[in-house]
């Protein structure tokens, strides 16, 4: 307890300094994603950050240093390392080359959920289904998609569930994967056209067992399997095109997928959860909506608002806060996955004091996503 109250007394003393010498030390660099050409069918998430003044790093720094000297084992975040959630055991798969937390393609719902329970959430995805999200705590997280007849139809998961019959597992390198499963796909077709997969290297498409197996790498982990989504064929050739035709409840999904993705990535590397915040969503969802109606992707609007001018403007309280933006990825599950492999954005996903996470989407004329994140903290990290 004493120990507490000096790191807090030390902390608002800092705050005080800094918030006198320089209101821009609370101003986090925010880092933006640029899509590739129009004319690809998939695009990547690039950075293309601005960095201000190296003072924007301290006050982080100086937090994370005193963290370190007070926590002890016994005193760590929820979702961090040392949790005593149990891992599954994992088993081969029976019917086919993949399985995700033992469930398998073709599996029903009651099935799965006599296995992992009750799903935590359910939110409409591209395919014209919904994603059920089950985890405990963002511990062991998996969504699957179920048809009308509750069968599996599509699986997902960014955690160590992943087990296969060919020995691709998370963590596998990049050559292993092809060397096991064959040369990917370069197009997708549907009806009369084959859309060009453009991945920049960041993922691996395969048909294979009557689905397409989408393998995701993770470039700042020597190019390892960081994430999987496997969906039947008959899911897929169902989706028209690459961009499904925007409605509210398409848009909430994209919006509690993309949080609930980052979650599970921040459990993932032993981070406290964030906590969903209705008020900055507003803001994060009006930036989104204003550069989808007047066709621009930036962090500075037209009227030359910052992130941090939006959420001053709507009246939301910050020490620190950042933005993340991602344009034309056609699920929250593409838009993640590139953030994470463009370094500033994965910083702001992976930054250890951030409490709180909004999520705005919206689509432009042409069905595509505009993604906004926009995170925050208004107390120090204790």
């Amino acid at each position: 307890m004493e120990s507490e109250l000096v790191k807090r007394f030390i902390l608002l003393l800092i705050i005080v300094f800094i918030g006198y010498v320089s209101k821009p030390l609370w101003e986090e660099p925010v880092q933006q994603a640029i899509p590739s050409s129009v004319k690809d069918s998939i695009r990547s998430a690039v950075d293309f950050g601005k960095e201000y003044a190296a003072d924007n790093f301290t006050l982080d720094n100086l937090t994370q240093q005193l963290d370190s000297l007070f926590k002890s084992p016994d005193n760590l975040p929820p979702g961090s390392k040392g949790t005593d959630i149990e891992t599954p055991k994992l088993s081969a798969p029976e019917d086919h080359l993949f399985s995700i937390h033992n469930i398998e393609l073709g599996q029903s719902k009651a099935k799965v959920e006599q296995k992992i329970g009750k799903p935590k959430r359910t939110s409409k995805n591209e395919y014209g289904v919904s994603w059920a999200a089950y985890h405990e705590n963002y511990h062991n997280f998996i969504m699957v998609a179920y048809d009308k007849n509750n069968m599996v139809r599509g699986l997902f998961t960014n955690q160590d569930l992943i087990a296969s019959a060919k020995g691709v597992k998370l963590g596998s390198s990049k050559q292993s994967v092809r060397d096991h499963l064959g040369t990917p796909e370069s197009a997708i077709r549907k009806g009369l056209v084959n859309y060009q997969i453009n991945s920049n290297g960041e993922y691996d498409v395969f048909r294979l067992d009557n689905s397409f197996v989408t393998v995701f790498y993770d470039k700042h982990a020597n190019n390892t399997v960081t994430a999987i989504q496997i969906i039947n064929k008959d899911l897929e050739q169902n989706k028209d095109g690459f961009y499904t035709e925007p409605s509210k409840s398409l848009r909430e999904g994209f919006e509690y997928q993309l949080f609930d993705l980052t979650n599970a990535t921040r459990v993932k590397h032993g981070l406290s959860i964030l906590k969903w915040d209705d008020h900055v969503s507003e803001t994060a969802r009006n930036h989104s909506l204003d550069m989808a109606e007047n066709q621009y992707f930036a962090h500075t609007n037209p009227q030359g608002q910052s992130p941090f001018d939006r959420m001053k403007e709507d009246n939301i309280s910050f020490i620190t806060a950042g933005e993340n933006l991602a344009y034309g990825q056609f699920s929250s599950i593409f838009a993640h996955e590139g953030l994470m492999n463009s370094l500033g954005h994965r910083k702001n996903i992976l930054r250890e004091n951030y409490k709180y996470l909004g999520v705005g989407v919206a689509f432009n004329n042409e069905s595509q996503p505009y993604y906004t994140e926009d995170f925050y903290s208004n107390s120090p990290s204790l």
